[in-house]
């Protein structure tokens, strides 16, 4: 089975990489990588319980597919065969009755782990309908929650810590966040991912929601250990601003901070951030340092004013790392 005809690519790096994330991040580093490397897999957060999502895994007992599906959107070439593609997958139908919020992606990717059972064969059957520039495979097959530990909710008690329930709760929070974890807390790996990431000879985190999109990923025990085990270097690209209800008031050394006190013993070869968001760069070296890393300071961003990643600027970027350069 083959997609519709595609234009000629620059020549891209001979390299294996495994991106890992979720959500609006993540499709931002897929756009930018699936431009600059031969061998792309998309490893993908699955802890959603809003929206078109949320219904469905509620419905049918799925995983939640909005981010797969978003991660496959991101796969897409830049011809018209898989900018239309990329448009279908991503079309929410708007309507007063009960598809009212739906995305056609959700239920194609749905329809597909119905009749074929198996989450990675469904995936691999969109991937192929919209001839995509890499793999998609979901961080765990086992359907989970997000819970986080915050503080400050009951204005009367400032230093109070209550549990705050499920991604869109946890990521909506007007508490600050002290920390998260998994439910149930050993949810089993997609063992294709698990393989991925063993064999990758680099490996993104970040940009994206961070606790609930780019950390949960080092909460998965297997995933986990082939992140740290992995001979992989990881490269880790920092967001463009602050998130309301996850990391207000994070500087980019205080992100990093977060995301090393899940996992420690993370070996990170790369540090990726926008001139934008620094404040003083000399302490942001040193914290990178302290983490065996190197600081890479790049224009990555879209320059609109908006938040948002430049997929060619962060694919130049991500180019010059992983080439040396």
């Amino acid at each position: 089975m083959t997609g519709g005809p595609t234009t000629p690519d620059t020549p891209r790096l001979p390299v294996s990489v495994v991106a890992l994330g979720g959500g609006h991040g993540l499709h931002a580093s897929l756009s930018a990588l699936r431009r600059v490397v031969e061998d792309l897999t998309a490893v993908v957060t699955v802890a959603d319980n809003g929206g078109s999502s949320g219904r469905l895994r509620s419905e049918f007992g799925v995983l939640p597919p909005g981010d797969l599906r978003m991660a496959l959107a991101a796969l897409c070439g830049d011809d018209e065969w898989g900018q239309t593609w990329a448009r279908v997958l991503q079309h929410r139908f708007d309507s007063d009755g009960e598809m009212k919020g739906h995305v056609v992606g959700n239920l194609l990717i749905v329809g597909l782990w119905e009749l074929l059972g198996g989450h990675v064969n469904g995936l691999e059957w969109v991937a192929r309908l919209l001839d995509a520039r890499g793999r998609v495979l979901p961080m765990a097959v086992t359907p989970m929650d997000i819970t986080a530990e915050v503080r400050g909710l009951d204005p009367d008690r400032p230093d109070a810590r209550e549990l705050v329930r499920g991604q869109v709760e946890v990521a909506t929070t007007c508490g600050t966040l002290t920390g998260i974890r998994l439910d149930p807390p050993d949810p089993e790996a997609c063992p294709e991912a698990v393989e991925a990431v063993n064999h990758a000879d680099w490996i993104v985190l970040g940009p994206g929601s961070w606790y609930t999109s780019v950390i949960p990923h080092l909460m998965v025990p297997d995933l986990r250990r082939a992140l740290v085990e992995s001979d992989g270097k990881v490269i880790v690209v920092l967001n463009l601003e602050e998130q309301a209800g996850e990391t207000v008031g994070y500087l980019p050394e205080d992100l990093l901070g977060a995301l090393l006190a899940h996992a420690p013993d993370l070996r990170l070869h790369t540090v990726l951030v926008d001139p934008s968001t620094v404040a003083d760069v000399d302490l942001l070296e040193q914290v990178v340092a302290s983490a065996g890393a190197e600081l890479v300071v790049a224009d990555v961003s879209m320059g609109d004013g908006t938040p948002r990643h430049d997929p060619k600027k962060l694919a130049a970027a991500c180019s010059r790392i992983m080439g040396g350069v």
